[in-house]
C-alpha cells in the first residue's frame, strides 16, 4: 500500500510539474509575440504628398523702395546666378557684344545672395524710374554716369566689404564675383528715402487671371526669345504647378544655391529697336525704348497680344490689352523680356 501511494504522489507532481512548464511556457510566447515590432513588407513604400511650389507674392500694401540690381548674364557666370527666385520683377536687355544683363527687384524679402552683380547701362535707368527703385550696380557706362545726376537715381554702388563681397571659391574672372544681399544693401542705403512714390508697375489680382477667355489668346506651352546668336531665353509651361520654368540656350537656368531651375508665373515679351552708340569704343547700346509697340502677356499656359506704350524716360511702361484696358498679372513673379527688334520669337 505505501509503494502504491508513492507512485501516485510522484505521477501527481509531474503533472503538477508538466503543468506549470506550459504556464509559463505560454505566458512567454504571448509576451514574446504581443511586444515583437511589426516590420511592412519590404514592397510597401511609403509616399509623402509633394507640396505644390510657391510663387513670389506681391504685398499690395507695401509702400517700400524696391531694389534694382544689375545682374551679370554673360555665359562663364551664368551658372552663379543666385537670388533671382526672390525677384518679383527681373527685365532683361540688350548690351554689348550681343549680350544681355538681368535687372532684378527685389522688395520686402530677405535674400543672402543676390548677384553676381555688375555694371550700369543708361537705358537700365528708365526702368529703375518707372519702379521708383534704389538702383544696385558695381561701376557704370560712360553714358550712365551722366545720367545719375541728371535723372536723380538714387543707388547703391556694390564694393568688396560693406556692401558686398567677392566669392573667391568661384573659378572665375574677379568680375564675375561680386555677391550682395538684402542685409548689405541695407547698410548701403544711408538717408535715402525708404518709402515708394509710385504705383506698382503692373495690375495684380488676388482671382486667376483666365487668358484662355480672352480674344486673340493662342496656347503657349513653350515660348523662345532670342536675342543674339549667343543668347535665346525660354520656357515651358509646368501646367501642375502652373509656372514657366527657364533656360538659357536650351540648358535649364538654376540658381546657384539652391541648384532648382528658375520659375515664373507672368512673361512679358515685346521688342525695341536698338543700335550702337556712335563713337563707342566697347560697342555700347542705345535702346530706344521711349514711345509704343505691340508684345504678348503670357501666364498659366496662353498667351495674348498687347500694346505698350512709355512716353519718356521717367515715366512707367503701360502694357494694354489689344481692348484698350491696362493688363491685370497673376499674383506672382514676372519676367519681361525686352527682345531686340527683329530677332525671332517663338511662341507655341
Amino acid at each position: 500500500m505505501k509503494k502504491k501511494g508513492l507512485k501516485k504522489m510522484r505521477l501527481d507532481n509531474l503533472i503538477i510539474f508538466i503543468i506549470v512548464i506550459l504556464i509559463i511556457g505560454g505566458v512567454g510566447i504571448y509576451y514574446a509575440f504581443s511586444n515583437k515590432e511589426v516590420i511592412p513588407p519590404k514592397n510597401d513604400k511609403v509616399t509623402e504628398p509633394v507640396p505644390e511650389k510657391k510663387v513670389s507674392i506681391v504685398n499690395l500694401e507695401s509702400k517700400s523702395r524696391p531694389y534694382a540690381v544689375t545682374i551679370n548674364n554673360i555665359g562663364a557666370a551664368r551658372g552663379v546666378q543666385s537670388g533671382l527666385q526672390d525677384a518679383y520683377i527681373i527685365y532683361e536687355m540688350i548690351v554689348e557684344g550681343g549680350l544681355t544683363r538681368y535687372l532684378a527687384l527685389f522688395l520686402d524679402t530677405d535674400v543672402e545672395r543676390i548677384g553676381s552683380v555688375r555694371s550700369a547701362r543708361h537705358y537700365f535707368l528708365d526702368y529703375v524710374l518707372e519702379n521708383d527703385a534704389i538702383y544696385v550696380h558695381h561701376g557704370q557706362s560712360p553714358q550712365a554716369q551722366s545720367d545719375f545726376r541728371s535723372l536723380g537715381i538714387d543707388r547703391i554702388v556694390v564694393d568688396n566689404s560693406k556692401t558686398g563681397w567677392r566669392d573667391k571659391t568661384l573659378k572665375l574672372s574677379s568680375e564675375h564675383t561680386l555677391f550682395t544681399s538684402t542685409d548689405k544693401l541695407l547698410k548701403g542705403l544711408g538717408n535715402k528715402r525708404m518709402e515708394r512714390k509710385n504705383d506698382y508697375l503692373l495690375n495684380y489680382s488676388a482671382d486667376e487671371v483666365n487668358l484662355n477667355k480672352m480674344a486673340d489668346n493662342q496656347e503657349a506651352n513653350y515660348v523662345s526669345v532670342e536675342y543674339s546668336s549667343s543668347v535665346v531665353s525660354s520656357y515651358e509651361y509646368d501646367s501642375v504647378n502652373k509656372v514657366y520654368k527657364r533656360s538659357v540656350n536650351k540648358k535649364e537656368h538654376k540658381d546657384y544655391v539652391t541648384k532648382e531651375q528658375y520659375t515664373f508665373k507672368n512673361i512679358i515679351v515685346y521688342d525695341v529697336s536698338n543700335n550702337y552708340i556712335s563713337g563707342d569704343s566697347s560697342g555700347r547700346q542705345n535702346l530706344n525704348n521711349v514711345g509704343t509697340g505691340k508684345g504678348y502677356f503670357i501666364s498659366e499656359g496662353y498667351a495674348v497680344p498687347i500694346t505698350w506704350n512709355k512716353s519718356s524716360r521717367k515715366e512707367r511702361t503701360i502694357y494694354q490689352y489689344t481692348s484698350g484696358e491696362e493688363i491685370v498679372v497673376n499674383d506672382g513673379n514676372t519676367f519681361i523680356q525686352i527682345q531686340p527688334k527683329g530677332k525671332n520669337l517663338i511662341i507655341t
